[in-house]
């Protein structure tokens, strides 16, 4: 999730271990530990546009790392910061900080490698958007609070917040998932995968993806008392042998495709209006298929060149007016 939500879980749940004379001491820790995974971005490379997303999620946020990465962060904090803790409450406030990460990004779509080195399965359980103000600013409140009254307990409620939030994403998740199945048995379509992904910032509208012969139906979900399906759009499933049949299967950038497809779970489509090859699971508003990223391959190129990473992360005033109306049901139908 976003930074303010790791630093703000890291530190509830490690203030809620504390006394209340250690509260503040707890929340540095904690605060600074939940947000350290995230230092893996600065694993990249300029020649090689795809190395971020293979390493971002990667060890720093494998459930192995946990206790390597609580000692990374107390050691030095404790050397350098005034504070009263002695070192094991301080490895203690970092440990819970630093183990809250992973598994809240885990809860997400991006994909996290939980179990690495066992395994580089990412794992994306798709029940809480990137960013959710709605899960973020009763917790930060109840930090804030907890830090002035000195007060653990009041940290400990958002915790419960959280998991409450979380598990009510789970639910949705669910409902969500009942009804994209539902609407493509409708249409006589046996999904070969299906996923549901919450929109931006909620869980009531629900992106859904799944294959069916050859075709990604990209549409959303709208789940509130009612179930509500709105129809979206089609588009072909990359099949390189077809969309690109001068590419050297040995070169680079046949290498960085199949690099892409493990990091979007094989949900790859060809954008044919831009020219490159597209996450389907990812776009500003969960009924379109106009993407946040792809790559873009020029079968020219020499065979140790890499595949380009093209962001496409520009949200206009349309895909808002669209989102905004999707939000509220416009053009969407009852699925009973």
């Amino acid at each position: 999730m976003d930074p303010v939500s790791q630093g703000a879980i890291g530190a509830a749940l490690a203030q809620s271990a504390s006394k209340p004379e250690y509260v503040r001491a707890f929340a540095v820790f904690g605060l600074l530990a939940g947000m350290a995974p995230d230092l893996d971005v600065f694993i990249n490379s300029s020649t090689d546009p795809l190395l971020f997303l293979e390493y971002h999620r990667h060890f720093t946020h494998a459930l192995i790392f946990i206790p390597i990465g609580a000692l990374i962060v107390a050691g030095p904090l404790f050397k350098l910061w005034r504070h009263p803790l002695s070192f094991k409450q301080a490895y203690l406030a970092a440990f819970l900080g630093y183990a809250t990460h992973a598994v809240l990004d885990a809860c997400t779509t991006y994909g996290t490698q939980l179990l690495w080195p066992f395994s580089d399965m990412r794992v994306a359980w798709n029940n809480v958007s990137v960013v959710d103000p709605l899960f973020t600013l009763p917790l930060l409140i109840c930090v804030i609070v907890s830090l002035r009254r000195r007060q653990p307990r009041i940290a400990s409620a958002g915790v419960i917040w959280a998991l409450v939030y979380l598990s009510f994403g789970v639910w949705q998740h669910d409902r969500a998932r009942n009804v994209a199945y539902e609407m493509a048995i409708a249409q006589g379509h046996v999904p070969a995968q299906l996923e549901v992904k919450p929109g931006f910032a909620n869980l009531i509208l629900w992106k859904s993806v799944y294959e069916f012969e050859g075709t990604y139906h990209v549409d959303a979900v709208r789940v509130t008392t009612e179930r509500q399906w709105c129809a979206g759009s089609t588009i072909e499933k990359l099949d390189v042998a077809y969309h690109y049949p001068d590419l050297d299967l040995n070169s680079q950038q046949a290498k960085d495709i199949e690099r892409f497809r493990w990091f979007s779970n094989d949900y790859l489509a060809p954008f044919e209006p831009y020219g490159f090859i597209i996450d389907i699971r990812y776009a500003a508003v969960p009924n379109d298929i106009n993407p946040l990223w792809g790559i873009t391959i020029d079968t020219e190129a020499n065979s140790s060149e890499h595949a380009r990473f093209v962001p496409n992360r520009r949200v206009g005033p349309e895909q808002t007016q669209a989102l905004l109306q999707l939000l509220r049901g416009v053009g969407c139908r009852e699925v009973t």
